[in-house]
């Protein structure tokens, strides 16, 4: 629900904003760097212990200078383990994950002050923005040594999907380096359909038979833990990822200026 109300309050400002008189017309291409981090089973309570890299590239449409619509692809490196947990359940569990994520996304963009390029006046802002991607992940763990791939092994008894839909929300600032140059800071969130990126969803589940499923299904060294049915994760909540990004964007089009009319005497 908090993500609905999100949505309505940014469509609501985008409907107000449909009519602005200004207006720059052309496309920004650019490229950002910076941090990933996963939310989840494996990470509950938002710990920044351990962000990944990430690395992405940006296309816009701009409407006017409140509006533009965004397109992204996205690479980012997540993990997450329960080896730093305070909490004593999760430390006996003693479960962890790595994944690379490959994220496309598009979104509506709201800036919240009037946002031309090529203008002393107009040339810096805040922006809200949402809208929806596609991401691929691939839990992996170690073991001796080894990297195994989580889904393929069956450590979740469940031959889920390595595809999942996600809802896109954030917010950032740009401001113009030049006429043709700008400076982004992105932070966005993708609240994933999926509750499977880190392999961890409800309960101990029957392996394979096969010794390394077995041996990463259950890591706790108890064999009274990771019974058959007896809770592994939350099973209610899905997973995010959250990326931070700071990147160059490039503009490329022409601003609309208002014709010059003539003096009546």
């Amino acid at each position: 629900m908090k993500h609905i109300r999100s949505y309505i309050i940014i469509f609501s400002l985008v409907f107000l904003c449909i009519k602005q008189t200004k207006a720059q017309v052309g496309i920004e291409v650019g490229a950002h760097v910076g941090l990933s981090h996963y939310y989840g089973d494996l990470n509950p309570t938002f710990k920044f212990s351990d962000p990944g890299f990430s690395a992405g590239v940006i296309l816009r449409r701009n409407f006017n200078e409140r509006l533009c619509l965004s397109l992204g692809l996205d690479y980012g490196r997540v993990s997450g383990s329960d080896s730093d947990s305070f909490n004593a359940f999760e430390r006996t569990r003693n479960l962890d994950f790595k994944s690379g994520v490959f994220d496309t996304n598009v979104s509506l963009e709201f800036n919240f002050f009037p946002y031309l390029h090529g203008t002393s006046d107009y040339n810096y802002t805040p922006y809200l923005f949402g809208g929806f991607s596609i991401m691929r992940f691939d839990p992996k763990a170690d073991l001796n040594g080894v990297t195994h791939s989580l889904r393929d092994l069956g450590t979740e008894g469940v031959n889920y999907s390595l595809v999942s839909g996600a809802w896109v929300y954030g917010f950032g600032f740009k401001w113009d380096i030049n006429r043709d140059y700008s400076f982004n800071v992105a932070l966005s969130g993708r609240a994933i359909f999926s509750d499977y990126i880190d392999d961890v969803r409800a309960s101990y589940a029957r392996t394979s038979g096969d010794p390394i499923a077995a041996a990463l299904a259950d890591r706790s060294g108890d064999i009274n833990f990771g019974v058959q049915g007896r809770q592994r994760g939350d099973g209610l909540d899905k997973d995010s990822v959250y990326f931070l990004h700071v990147g160059i964007v490039r503009f490329f089009g022409r601003l609309h200026c208002p014709p010059i009319t003539k003096r009546e005497f």
